[in-house]
């Protein structure tokens, strides 16, 4: 089954431009996983330092395997040194797909 993930974190934004060569390197390095469909973070066009989180796995077991690679161990010291905050993040199932 699909696993959607949404999310968002924050940080300073005076620390967004130190932090994007780490979260270029993350989403790079995800998005060569096995079972990775589609992985991005993007700021909020309104809050500086907000960053939202989109996912698609094609299974639990792709999602559970991509937070023990090398590059998500690294990324987790990363960001706790750029401040990262107000982590939410929540997988969902998905049974099917519709074009909106």
């Amino acid at each position: 089954m699909t696993i959607v993930v949404v999310g968002q974190f924050r940080l300073p934004p005076e620390n967004v431009s130190l932090a994007h060569a780490a979260m270029e390197r993350v989403v790079v390095a995800t998005r060569s996983e096995d079972g990775c469909i589609a992985y991005s973070y993007a700021e909020d066009m309104i809050e500086p330092g907000l960053i939202r989180i989109t996912e698609v796995w094609s299974s639990r077991a792709a999602l559970a395997a991509h937070f023990e690679t090398p590059h998500m161990k690294k990324w987790q010291q990363e960001r706790a040194e750029f401040g990262l905050s107000g982590r939410e993040i929540t997988a969902y199932s998905a049974s099917g797909t519709e074009t909106l």
